[in-house]
């Protein structure tokens, strides 16, 4: 349960899911103040679906994991409750089905993109000179059913079931780090548990 000094203090919260091949997934959750120092930091147990979970769930499996059992779980865990949750798997979007806050989708930005040697479709198209997400009409839809628009220096996305949270976020986001990179703190969490699964392992 969350003090009153808690509530108080303005945090950020950055949501991702690290994909082991040997243990399963990890999640991660890391609240930031509003000068990018770390407020909180959890991360979940090892969770590995078994067959039958991958065959009944089909293409619901990874927003039932990522967004109800990890993101959900890592969010009402924390004692600091955020403005906003960016998240970089589309996947957890799901999450905000499970909370009051606005969660938004942060697409990756080209240093991320290629420091590990791996461009995605997603992070080409959001290199082009010529993109900018500033309307929401089909144009700027894609055939995910997300509405991408613009934030400071970050190409983010929201479920078009969740554009009524637009505003919020620009809000929320303006007053808080209209000058942050948002892909750069879910580094800090791949690495956290990077470091957590080593020492388990010593």
């Amino acid at each position: 349960m969350s003090t009153p000094d808690t509530k108080s203090v303005i945090a950020l919260g950055f949501l991702t899911v690290v994909d082991d091949p040997q243990h399963g997934l990890f999640g991660g959750y890391l609240l930031l103040n509003r000068c990018g120092r770390p407020l909180e930091f959890h991360c979940t147990a090892p969770i590995k679906p078994n067959r039958a979970q991958q065959i009944l769930y089909g293409p619901t499996l990874e927003p039932f994991l990522y967004g109800e059992q990890i993101g959900q779980t890592l969010i009402r865990k924390a004692h600091h409750e955020a403005i906003l949750v960016c998240t970089d798997l589309e996947p957890a979007l799901a999450v905000r089905e499970h909370v009051s806050m606005p969660v938004v989708l942060v697409m990756p930005s080209v240093d991320s993109a290629t420091a590990g040697g791996v461009a995605s479709s997603a992070s080409s198209a959001a290199d082009a000179p010529a993109r900018t997400w500033q309307r929401l009409d089909g144009a700027h839809r894609t055939p995910s059913g997300l509405i991408h628009f613009r934030l400071g220096q970050n190409d983010v996305a929201l479920p078009e079931s969740a554009q009524a949270d637009r505003a919020a976020i620009t809000q929320r986001l303006t007053d808080v780090a209209p000058s942050w990179d948002l892909a750069e703190p879910f580094c800090r969490i791949r690495e956290a548990i990077e470091e957590a699964q080593k020492a388990v392992q010593r």
